[in-house]
């Protein structure tokens, strides 16, 4: 065989001895792909990645922002889990914030995404606007709320239960221990319509009608019966993508507690773990046992995200 002939032949490797391409080649096979990824690429990893890894290397320090920071190894751990009692009512209050707006809003997401998907096209987005707008709701949506549940008689609420004779005297709604976690559940239901309720939105619209023809001919009959066996099943990445924002969100909770019912909250009742990184992080400067706290709080949010994925996608 001659050497131009050895050149262009196409080697053929014997059977079972294939090796999958390596990443730079796969990179240079797909160029103009990864070419069009570099601007988000590049932008994750300043915004998302490096403060991540900085985070968690922080957090094995003290650092007030104005010295350099001090190796402290695994003590901010220990006095997080050993020593903070107040991280210790953090958690319980967001665990149980998480626990029932988290379920409850992505129900509710769906039911009016569902809903709305029911009306006809020229109502249908205005009814979507009225139903996300809480979800943009600014400072004077907050003083609403403050007017509504006000600790005096001039409230709302308070003026209504007086005049019906079924309270005594005005009850201190955002401040009472007894009473502000109910109220700030309420208005964080209330504010839980934004991103995943617009994904479902879209999600029901993107549904092929030829489906529900085809599930017609089936013997599918009523409205319900499409939701379950075709609506849903073809619905899985909005469904997906609706769990992993109201996971993010029921988390983050404690900007409504914070300005509604004060900072920090009477015996800190309405205290998450994010105003427990406000506290330190913004108020105290102690930025090392800050991050320690938004990194186990990360590794909770990944340990939940990963469970309610095996719960949608079983066979992934």
């Amino acid at each position: 065989m001659k050497l131009s002939e050895k050149k262009n032949a196409v080697v053929v490797n014997a059977p079972g001895t294939w090796k999958k391409p390596t990443l730079w080649q796969q990179i240079k096979k797909n160029k103009t792909s990864y070419f069009m990824m570099a601007p988000f690429l590049v932008l994750f990893f300043i915004f998302t990645v490096i403060p991540v890894i900085s985070s968690l290397l922080l957090s094995f320090t003290y650092f007030n922002m104005l010295e350099w920071p001090s190796w402290r190894g695994l003590a901010n751990y220990q006095q997080l889990l050993l020593e903070d009692d107040v991280f210790v009512i953090a958690v319980k209050n967001t665990l149980i914030f998480a626990f029932i707006t988290g379920p409850i809003s992505y129900v509710l997401c769906f039911v009016f995404a569902w809903f709305i998907n029911e009306l006809p096209n020229k109502v249908r987005p205005i009814m979507t606007f009225i139903f996300y707008l809480p979800s943009l709701s600014g400072a004077a949506f907050f003083v609403i709320w403050a007017t509504i549940f006000s600790s005096d008689s001039y409230g709302y609420v308070n003026a209504f239960l007086m005049q019906w004779g079924l309270i005594d005297g005005p009850i201190k709604w955002l401040t009472d221990p007894a009473y502000n976690f109910k109220v700030i559940v309420i208005i964080e239901l209330w504010l839980s319509l934004g991103t995943s309720f617009l994904s479902f939105v879209a999600g029901f619209r993107n549904v092929s009608s030829e489906l529900y023809e085809a599930g017609a001919i089936d013997g599918i009959r009523n409205r319900f019966q499409e939701l379950f066996s075709i609506t849903i099943p073809s619905m899985k990445p909005q469904m997906m993508f609706g769990a992993v924002m109201q996971i993010a969100a029921s988390f983050a909770i404690g900007n409504v507690g914070a300005i509604l019912s004060g900072f920090p909250s009477t015996n800190y009742s309405v205290h998450t773990v994010t105003m427990h990184i406000r506290d330190y992080g913004n108020v105290r400067y102690e930025m090392g046992y800050a991050a320690a706290i938004s990194f186990m709080l990360t590794v909770v949010m990944i340990l939940t995200r990963n469970v309610i994925t095996k719960l949608l996608n079983p066979d992934e």
